[in-house]
């Protein structure tokens, strides 16, 4: 099918480049078309390089290629494996073939298919000798670039001055995009925050669970083996002993009275309102004076009570 006198417009059946044996031109762009294509280009006076828009009509779908040798058979096109995938092309199918015109390509912008092609020591350098294959590449298409017996699909996501640009004989800068198959690592911060609650609530449960401490509890005992009276509750020190109009600073003694009936002896808990018996003891008079010291320094500090003995008799 022809189409106006000024463009190249027809139909052919296509099929792999391995019909042919020529596999090697996988790596690129370029398609092999039939004699009679070369003489209705010629009588066109067609520009070179000659580029071409390949259409699947069937379902709509567009590409843009080269070509390369015009050796096929009458009626037949051999296109690289990849680009009929791109098409949804089986062996047999129809395609279009129309001569165009595009613009030279500024920038591009690749998506690889797998993080492996990152891997690879110089992507970049692999990607640019693999390209001089390509006489254009279109927005939405998937190229391959085979390397180290591996071959690695590119998506073209985006390129300026429009969606379809010729790269032949021209700078064009190259822009790479996360991999389909990339993962963002996960925050540590979250991961520090949920391991930090557990641990803290660990450390609070023990301290809940240990006792009070409370200083100098229990009771008191005495070292003569009598009972103690006093409270064994601590006393409050913080009461300052105020000074007498005396000048001497009075003392806090217990609530003992020991009035003297007889000289030379010491009555111990006597009261005015008790009519129980007294019990007395005798002492000399130089024990008097060294008891009732020793009286006084007890209600004051309660440490070794008990009776004092003389050595002397």
């Amino acid at each position: 099918m022809n189409g106006d006198a000024s463009s190249f417009e027809q139909c052919y059946r296509c099929y792999p480049l391995t019909f042919i044996d020529k596999a090697h031109l996988e790596k690129g762009d370029k398609i092999i078309m039939p004699p009679s294509a070369l003489d209705r280009l010629a009588s066109l006076h067609i520009e070179f390089p000659m580029l071409f828009q390949l259409s699947n009509i069937s379902i709509e779908k567009t590409t843009h290629c080269g070509v390369l040798e015009f050796t096929a058979d009458e009626g037949l096109v051999y296109l690289p494996y990849w680009m009929m995938q791109n098409m949804s092309l089986q062996e047999g199918d129809i395609a279009q073939i129309k001569s165009i015109s595009l613009d030279k390509g500024t920038y591009i912008k690749l998506q690889p298919h797998t993080q492996d092609f990152l891997d690879i020591s110089n992507p970049k350098a692999i990607l640019e000798t693999t390209l001089r294959s390509y006489s254009c590449l279109t927005t939405g298409d998937t190229i391959m670039v085979p390397y180290n017996n591996k071959q690695y699909y590119i998506n073209v996501i985006e390129a300026k001055p429009s969606s379809a640009v010729s790269i032949i004989e021209t700078d064009c800068e190259v822009d790479f995009a996360p991999p389909l198959d990339y993962k963002e690592p996960e925050k540590p911060q979250k991961l520090a925050s949920s391991k930090k609650r557990p641990l803290e609530v660990e450390e609070e449960e023990p301290a809940n669970k240990l006792p009070k401490f409370t200083p100098f509890t229990g009771s008191g005992k005495r070292l003569d083996g009598k009972t103690q009276t006093n409270s064994t509750e601590p006393e409050d020190t913080t009461q300052q002993e105020k000074p007498s109009e005396n000048g001497k600073d009075d003392e806090k003694l217990p609530s003992i009275t020991t009035p003297r009936k007889r000289s030379g002896k010491l009555v111990f808990g006597s009261n005015s309102k008790s009519s129980a018996a007294k019990e007395t003891v005798k002492v000399e008079p130089k024990k008097i004076e060294q008891e009732s010291s020793t009286k006084a320094d007890e209600a004051k500090f309660q440490v070794f009570t008990g009776k004092k003995y003389s050595l002397k008799g």
